[in-house]
């Protein structure tokens, strides 16, 4: 499970890395400065504890298995980023973005969630062929 939990953490990173530094590039910023922090790759990381949910979903068709990452995705975002907000420790804010709740989530990065709960999915199964 640890080595599940850092693959999950490290990809998570990764990906938010990318994410914010293309988001940089499209604001102008073409050193495509990144922006994350340490909090995350444990978030990223608890994506590990899902393999059983995965594994269940697994005869659905794609779209569905799509939507409920999705919903697990926000949920997890936004009972995580409710608790930071309290300690101050929330490293996101989305409270300028239009589809915002409480500036914990954004409506309109579902697309973005479908497809890393994909990828997700996807990196469990290889690991499960590995480990």
């Amino acid at each position: 499970m640890l080595t599940r939990f850092l693959i999950f953490g490290v990809i998570g990173w990764a990906l938010e890395v990318l994410w914010t530094g293309f988001g940089a590039l499209v604001r102008g910023d073409f050193k495509m400065t990144s922006r994350t922090s340490v909090w995350m790759f444990f978030i990223y990381g608890a994506g590990a504890l899902f393999g059983p949910v995965i594994d269940l979903l697994l005869g659905l068709p794609l779209i569905v298995r799509g939507l409920i990452y999705v919903l697990c995705i926000y949920s997890i975002e936004f009972a995580t980023g409710y608790t930071m907000q309290r300690f101050d420790a929330c490293p996101w804010d989305y409270s300028d973005a239009k589809l915002n709740v409480m500036g914990i989530i954004r409506w309109d990065y579902a697309p973005l969630w479908l497809l890393v709960g994909l990828l997700f999915e996807r990196t469990h199964l290889i690991l499960d062929r590995i480990l």
